[in-house]
């Protein structure tokens, strides 16, 4: 294992982890990152096939680093220079062994142009460093993007990580999965507020808080936060998932019936998708008991 090795010259600067004041020196390839929207300029929620977990391939400079999306397989730059969290590194064959898969899609056929060898390898690094890890502050997120978008793509498949609703004519609500403040997001195009869409979301959320948010710059909009209750483990979090699908199941019935209808005959023909069910998380078994549940009253929840 190489060591640390420090110059006795006053104008050196230090190598890598020193504990001295100064400019810290640690390249960021191999590290395995969880970014979020501020680290790039996609959609909120971002694209369907991204977990927001990416393996560094080329982080000398952090505030232009090349990464490899696990979920997608995707090459993206990402500006990793604030707020930063490395969950983990990889070993440098590994690192290798990615490249010369970058390297054999990028020389296949472009029909070829699915994720293939690479993506199935990158998933299996990220479901290995999640189950190892476990559940906890750091990997939470990541875990309840990966349970979303397996909803969005069994209700709503399409490039953004958001369930549309179509409410009537030239009226969509996209609902969004906001990943660290735990609540679901709906994004309506109409500066009012929408009674019908109110009451249908509380209606469709019966035991969470749901808050009206207005915003008069730009024209004005409107959104709705469903705060969900928070996830203490894996086992909560994917009930918490299992909430948000059949809030928005009751949401499409209401306003797309015969939508619904064909999704529902899908969903019977191929099932659910349940791709945490790959994630083996370890977990003490504990016995809950609740001493205390304050209910708020449903017409006190829009603010």
């Amino acid at each position: 294992m190489e060591g640390t090795v420090f110059s006795l010259h006053s104008t050196a600067r230090p190598e890598a982890m020193a504990d001295v004041p100064g400019v810290c020196e640690l390249p960021l390839t191999r590290a395995v990152v969880h970014y979020r929207d501020l680290h790039e300029m996609d959609p909120p929620g971002g694209r369907i096939q991204d977990i927001g977990l990416a393996l560094v391939l080329q982080g000398r400079f952090a505030s232009s680093a090349e990464v490899l999306d696990l979920g997608s397989s995707t090459v993206k730059m990402l500006d990793l220079s604030s707020e930063l969290v490395v969950l983990d590194w990889v070993y440098e064959p590994t690192l290798k062994h990615i490249n010369r898969l970058l390297l054999e899609r990028a020389q296949g056929p472009e029909e070829l142009d699915a994720p293939g060898r690479l993506g199935t390898y990158s998933f299996q690094i990220a479901l290995g460093l999640l189950g190892r890890l476990g559940y906890g502050p750091l990997t939470r997120p990541t875990i309840l993007r990966i349970g979303f978008r397996d909803i969005c793509r069994d209700l709503d498949f399409h490039e953004g990580t958001a369930v549309r609703i179509v409410l009537g004519e030239r009226r969509v609500a996209r609902a969004r999965l906001d990943y660290d403040a735990n609540c679901l997001v709906f994004s309506t195009p109409s500066p009012e507020p929408d009674a019908i869409l109110e009451a249908a979301v509380l209606e469709s959320f019966p035991h969470s808080d749901v808050l009206r948010l207005s915003e008069a710059h730009d024209g004005g909009s409107v959104q709705y936060q469903v705060r969900l209750s928070f996830p203490a483990t894996f086992a909560e979090a994917r009930g918490e998932l299992h909430t948000i699908r059949r809030g928005l199941g009751v949401l499409l019935a209401r306003f797309e019936p015969e939508r619904f209808k064909g999704i529902e005959q899908h969903l019977t023909t191929f099932g659910l998708r349940d791709t945490l069910s790959q994630l083996h998380v370890r977990e003490r078994l504990t016995k809950i008991e609740a001493l205390r549940i304050r209910h708020a009253a449903v017409g006190d929840t829009v603010h």
